[in-house]
């Protein structure tokens, strides 16, 4: 049984980004994602251009992976050229990508500006087939089939902590499922017209200073209350 060869695209430490492996239609489609070849007596690879920069060679070698993975090529990309890959500070190369594709679903969720938007992203969650919770629950059902298996205090101890978990996670999907159609139910904050606007900045807004005092701007209208002295003769 044939299997489709593996390619391996990573930076050298000279800084060269490098592809080795595959076969003709790999070779074809690195060469389309601007590859270009380099042999010796007795091996050639492909390599990016020289000096394109860091930022557009990792841009490159990413389209050449994912152009692979397409047409059912194994990829190897370096986690440094991966521009699709999302870090956090305590995660610098993203290496839990599962947590960090729920941190895009929150992101998403952060930016969205409509009710109908946002019930969207929440029932990636909540779905009750297909849902995160649901997954993460079967999740743990798996873990604890496994930490059974050892036949161990530790191991039906752990067990028991995953079916926990699991019933958990059910009980908590079977609280929020409708949390999507709720969401969507919400009705917007009515837009006030522009002009509403105006009239409202202009009557809260605060009167610019001058710097000038009335006395120094005009002399008073009124005339002193207290009796001028007498004149002597």
């Amino acid at each position: 049984m044939s299997t489709t060869p593996k390619v391996v695209i990573t930076r050298e430490p000279t800084g060269n980004v490098i592809a080795e492996g595959g076969d003709e239609l790999a070779v074809t489609l690195l060469k389309r994602a601007g590859f270009v070849i380099e042999t010796t007596p007795l091996s050639f690879w492909y390599r990016l251009p020289w000096d394109m920069g860091e930022e557009r060679e990792n841009q490159m070698a990413s389209h050449a992976a994912r152009m692979l993975t397409a047409v059912g090529y194994q990829v190897e990309l370096e986690p440094g050229l991966d521009v699709t890959r999302i870090t956090t500070p305590t995660d610098p190369l993203g290496t839990r990508v599962y947590g960090q594709q729920i941190l895009s679903l929150t992101d998403q969720l952060n930016g969205t500006e409509t009710y109908a938007g946002a019930a969207d992203l929440i029932e990636h969650v909540v779905d009750p087939d297909d849902g995160i919770l649901v997954r993460l629950g079967q999740f743990f059902e798996a873990a604890a089939v496994q930490a059974n298996v050892s036949d161990t205090d530790d191991g039906w101890a752990l067990s028991h902590l995953c079916e926990d978990a699991a019933a958990t996670l059910t009980s908590l999907a079977e609280d929020v499922r409708d949390a999507g159609h709720q969401m969507q139910r919400l009705e917007p904050p009515p837009k006030r017209r522009w002009q509403e606007g105006v009239a409202s900045y202009y009557a809260t807004a605060p009167r610019p200073r001058t710097g000038a005092t009335p006395a120094a701007e005009e002399p008073s209208a009124t005339p002193p209350t207290t009796p001028r002295p007498g004149r002597s003769r």
